[in-house]
């Protein structure tokens, strides 16, 4: 009898796999419509439970997949069935929302281009050309002011990932900023604030899959067909805290002021001749990106492939735009196109017109293969050895893959199961739409900061965001500052977060200690956190142009910094004696 039950449910559950995507492909709309009015307030544990056990388990990858098994699961049982048959039923369909992700040629080429990336990265730094950039830029420091501008000029160099650029900039700078007295919390802060906001920022990098993919993903739930890649390009201007704290490096630089823990760091280290304690003791150093042994370091092992990456991508999104414009109905445009290929407006509906997936695989896939063949004509490794670093470089990104895919099944099962229909109709008239992208960015910051991801925060918050902003206002400019607001609140929440990756890479790659940095660092995130509120989103949310507020927000930055900052140049017998009962003397 048992037998018999098992062999009943295991043919039930092939032929639900069998019949699930027939299933998806039709009115899914009205299909959510539905369901929200059935479930009511259920609708929203998928994102809720996601969210809190993010809190819970730190483990982002948990927390998604637990977060689309509840809303299969919730479909499940509204369809009729028993506990125990909707659990089975609701992991089936998690596998088959997965395949189904896996399958649509966007989402498949935005994998591949992130892991080409990735390759291309490794390659780069084993053979030696990023550190050879880092070291004839680190030559030319000959101040304290001109240090930290160099090193923030190399972060914004190594724009292309993230973890590059601890691996690569804190190394190369630590003897610099040494030499010229600087604290290592300091060159902590530089490449951290250097990391992940300029990644986050970057058209072509190892985050712009991930956060096209969300936002072509997250404007299918509304049914909206929109060109991914221009509605990122459409939010860079309205990066507030991406933009700030990278202004923020420069103003504090040059203005030689700093507040809260940091100064006090500063302050001493200026006034050392020589460092007296040893700040690379308990610090793990870092080697993951250093170049092979006895290798010749050069410039060009990273100008080539790196400017490969850059010019076939931009040529890849002009190619693919054009193919589109010329097979499509548009005839006018097609005149246009036809008669100035070449002009501004022309490349511009080229640019809008591509598949942002496919070129962005293209240039990935030449780039690795020009990098191979650099470093076998080189002779620093055979094309096998090269294929394998390659792939090295690959394994590092596979987490981004995996949440991707998380990502967008939760999408798929929000969508069907109406949590976006729900809170559209329940809070559309209750939230002021000025204050919508402030909340949003508060809410990823928290997130973000407590899970120490910005990759999960981006795939949770996305889905909610983008139709809740267009129920709100459906002015594309409105969903765009929306759409920013989570980037980056999540960006903002990984960068002072103490668990984050990039955290604790920028407390190595400085060789100060972790905790030293993270209290050092939080004062200056949360400085910039709250201009980013009060500055930039809340006035982009009652409409005023970027043009206007983020120039004064950067004006605004500067200012706070002479009120609250202090010269860390000029002597303070006040704070001196403070010191002095800590037991430091100059």
């Amino acid at each position: 009898m048992i037998r018999r039950n098992f062999r009943l449910l295991f043919m039930t559950a092939i032929i639900f796999m069998m019949t699930v995507v027939p299933t998806f492909a039709e009115d899914i709309d009205k299909i959510a419509q539905t369901n929200a009015n059935k479930f009511g307030i259920i609708t929203i544990i998928p994102p809720l439970l996601a969210i809190v056990l993010a809190f819970i388990t730190k483990n982002v990858v948990v927390s998604l997949f637990l977060g689309v098994l509840s809303g299969s699961f919730i479909l499940q049982l509204g369809n009729g069935e028993n506990p125990v048959t909707a659990t089975v039923f609701a992991f089936l369909d998690f596998i088959s929302r997965a395949l189904s992700s896996l399958a649509d040629p966007w989402n498949a080429g935005i994998i591949l281009q992130v892991l080409c990336i990735g390759g291309v990265i490794n390659l780069v730094g084993k053979m030696g050309g990023a550190k050879a950039i880092a070291e004839s830029l680190a030559n030319r420091a000959k101040t304290s002011k001109s240090a930290q501008l160099i090193s923030w000029f190399l972060g914004i160099l190594v724009f292309f990932d993230d973890y590059a650029n601890s691996l690569i900039v804190g190394p190369i700078m630590r003897p610099v900023f040494d030499k010229m007295n600087i604290s290592r919390q300091k060159l902590a802060f530089v490449i951290d604030a250097t990391a992940a906001p300029i990644a986050g920022l970057a058209i072509i990098s190892t985050w712009i899959g991930l956060e096209v993919g969300l936002i072509h993903d997250s404007f299918g739930i509304i049914n909206i067909e929109v060109d991914a890649f221009g509605v990122f390009l459409q939010t860079i201007p309205f990066r507030f805290y991406n933009i700030l704290i990278l202004s923020f490096i420069i103003l504090s630089a040059v203005m030689m002021r700093e507040f809260g823990p940091m100064r006090k760091e500063e302050y001493i280290s200026y006034r050392r001749d020589n460092l007296t304690i040893d700040l690379d003791q308990g610090v793990e150093e870092l080697d993951d990106m250093a170049p092979k042994d006895g290798i010749k370091l050069s410039v060009w092992n990273a100008i080539i492939p790196i400017g490969v990456l850059i010019i076939s991508a931009l040529i890849a999104f002009y190619y693919s735009g054009y193919s589109s414009i010329m097979t499509g109905d548009d005839k006018v445009l097609i005149s246009v196109i036809s008669q100035s290929p070449f002009s501004f407006n022309s490349i511009k509906e080229c640019f809008s017109a591509s598949d942002a997936s496919v070129a962005l695989f293209q240039s990935a896939v030449f780039s690795s293969i020009v990098a191979i063949i650099m470093a076998k004509f080189k002779k620093i490794y055979s094309i096998s050895e090269a294929i394998e670093v390659w792939i090295d470089g690959m394994k590092t990104l596979m987490i981004t893959g995996v949440i991707l895919i998380l990502a967008w099944s939760l999408s798929s099962v929000i969508k069907e199961v109406g949590t976006a229909k729900f809170l559209i109709t329940y809070l559309s008239d209750s939230i002021p739409a000025f204050l919508l992208p402030t909340i949003i960015f508060v809410l990823g910051a928290i997130i973000s900061f407590s899970t120490g991801t910005a990759y999960g925060t981006m795939g949770i918050l996305m889905p909610l965001a983008i139709p809740l902003a267009h129920s709100i206002n459906p002015d594309m400019g409105y969903v765009v500052v929306s759409t920013s607001a989570v980037l980056t609140g999540a960006i903002f929440g990984d960068h002072c977060s103490p668990i984050s990756d990039t955290t604790i890479l920028s407390s190595m790659g400085a060789g100060c200690n972790h905790i030293d940095h993270v209290k050092t660092q939080l004062p200056y995130a949360a400085y910039i956190a709250a201009c980013t509120i009060l500055f930039g989103y809340i006035p982009a949310g009652f409409g005023l142009p970027v043009v206007v507020v983020l120039p004064v927000a950067i004006v605004l930055v500067a200012v706070g910094l002479r009120i609250i900052g202090k010269r860390t140049d000029i002597d303070d017998k006040e704070f001196e004696a403070k010191l002095a009962k800590e037991g430091i003397h100059f």
